[in-house]
């Protein structure tokens, strides 16, 4: 059975919620989040408190117990404060523009890559265009939006341009050149 399963979710003020079919209803200041949860597994709201629990005989349903509880209490925790991800855009020429409802990147291919903003989803670029913030209470939404962007163009390991996540460290390799200039220092003599 999950430890983090058995931790009972705080309601902070201003958050209400309740279970219905099924279903967890949190709503706070920033809005509202519903999550269908697992058959086999139950919560209970008493004295702005949410119990997560695994109903009797769906043992089998166990591995969903942690994952059910972290997601009410990132729900949670995402109508009282907005979750964020930020994505550093880096190489010549790449860069990119919010335009209304869509984001408009310049990421090196023949064409721009333009994506539409989901809704209850807020997206923002710095002042230089390179560094793209994204911010909204469904924690899910916001970190798949961040995936889904960063895939477009992963950062390359010979000279970092792409797209990463914030603090996230690139692996760099020699490439071609500092390869060759120890191969010729070596195995030169050996030609004749």
């Amino acid at each position: 059975m999950s430890r983090i399963g058995k931790k009972p979710v705080a309601l902070p003020d201003k958050v209400k919620a309740r279970v219905e079919n099924g279903k967890v209803l949190v709503e706070g200041p920033l809005g509202k989040l519903s999550y269908s949860l697992p058959d086999g597994i139950n919560a209970a709201v008493a004295n702005n408190i949410i119990n997560v629990s695994i109903a009797a005989g769906a043992v089998d349903k166990a591995a969903l117990f942690g994952t059910a509880r972290a997601r009410v209490n990132n729900m949670v925790n995402g109508v009282t404060k907005e979750f964020e991800k930020v994505l550093e855009i880096s190489g010549v020429g790449f860069k990119g523009t919010v335009e209304g409802a869509r984001v408009n990147m310049q990421l090196g291919f023949s064409h721009p890559v333009i994506l539409d903003i989901p809704a209850g989803i807020k997206m923002s670029f710095d002042p230089k265009q390179t560094v793209l913030t994204i911010k909204g209470i469904d924690r899910e939404a916001v970190g798949n939006l961040a995936a889904q962007i960063r895939r477009i163009k992963p950062c390359e390991p010979y000279k970092g341009s792409g797209i990463k996540y914030h603090g996230e460290h690139i692996i760099r390799k020699a490439g071609k050149t500092a390869a060759g200039a120890g191969a010729s220092a070596s195995g030169g003599a050996a030609k004749k």
